[in-house]
């Protein structure tokens, strides 16, 4: 006859046995640091990775927004404006105080804006260069070391605009972006000792608040220098808002950065587009400059020495210069 005490005994053990393992691999989950958190594809991979039961510090400004990523499961909002040094030193520490360490750095946080070179004063230049290199250059200082430690993954945020041709008006931003792609071949060569792998996604035109809160600031400016925003201005705001919501949402973004953080044969770039045009110009452009930067001089490659070369890299040959 069964033990009614032993059976329950029994029982509740296999119920532990079971579930102990769940809420272990929940707690032993890397934590990654997200700047840029509070909208678009920094919100979206937040999201994301604590779904998926990764420990997230999700990087924000504004109180609105720490207070609702607060409140997501795995999430552990902090004040973060990568502009400012002293946020930047308090994160560290509290992240050193909590004793999680960082498997991940998303370097997300960026701006958009910029405008002509000659009608565009310095400091609207300097405001996109401090938020899109400076503050790149400040986290990854800062927490470096952490994912040093943990011999883990750092990825940032860059953009087609870092390859394709720039648009007039559109230096500063790509600019920014352009220097993403140096600071990503330079850093991955400085952390390969280590045991740290560096990855930039570049994403196309997807679903983001980018653009909206560029011309929100020049509305601003506007607003503060004549008292009011002119008609033609707000109607531009309604034209880049319609625009920006009807881009996809940024799954695959997402599906990009997952494969830079936790795939065992992560690359180097990730180009994310959402259609087949973005791919086609973005790969042009590169192809277009291949054939200038060959145009002069006594040492340009023949068409079948490009080639040659081009099959090399299509199989890996050249990945041991890169």
């Amino acid at each position: 006859m069964t033990n009614p005490l032993k059976l329950a005994v029994t029982l509740a053990a296999a119920i532990v046995l079971f579930a102990a393992p769940q809420a272990t691999f929940a707690e032993q989950k890397e934590s990654i640091l997200v700047t840029g958190a509070s909208t678009g594809i920094g919100r979206h991979l937040a999201e994301s990775l604590a779904e998926k039961g990764y420990h997230v510090y999700a990087g924000a400004r504004k109180d609105k927004d720490l207070a609702e990523l607060d409140a997501i499961d795995n999430i552990t909002a902090v004040q973060l404006d990568v502009t400012r040094q002293d946020q930047v030193d308090a994160v560290a520490a509290m992240i050193k105080e909590k004793g999680t360490g960082l498997y991940g750095l998303v370097n997300n946080a960026g701006v958009g804006g910029g405008g002509e070179v000659v009608d565009t004063p310095v400091e609207d230049q300097s405001f996109v260069y401090d938020v899109n290199v400076e503050g790149v250059y400040r986290t990854t200082q800062a927490f470096a070391p952490f994912v040093m430690e943990s011999k883990g993954r750092i990825v940032t945020t860059g953009s087609i605009a870092g390859t394709i041709s720039a648009f007039p008006g559109f230096s500063a931003y790509a600019g920014s972006k352009h220097w993403i792609e140096a600071y990503t071949d330079s850093f991955a060569m400085e952390m390969e000792p280590h045991g740290v792998w560096v990855s930039v996604v570049e994403p196309g035109n997807y679903k983001s608040n980018i653009r909206r809160s560029s011309v929100s600031r020049e509305m601003e400016k506007v607003k503060t220098s004549l008292g009011e925003v002119p008609e033609e201005m707000k109607k531009a705001y309604e034209a880049t808002a319609e625009r920006e919501l009807s881009y996809k949402e940024p799954d695959e973004v997402t599906e990009a950065f997952f494969h830079a953080l936790f795939d065992e044969k992560p690359l180097r770039r990730y180009v994310v587009v959402p259609n087949a045009g973005e791919q086609e110009r973005t790969i042009g452009t590169k192809v277009n400059e291949l054939v200038q930067l060959n145009a002069w001089g006594p040492y340009s490659y023949s068409r079948d020495e490009l080639v040659e070369m081009l099959d090399k890299a299509l199989t890996g040959e050249n990945d041991s210069e890169q």
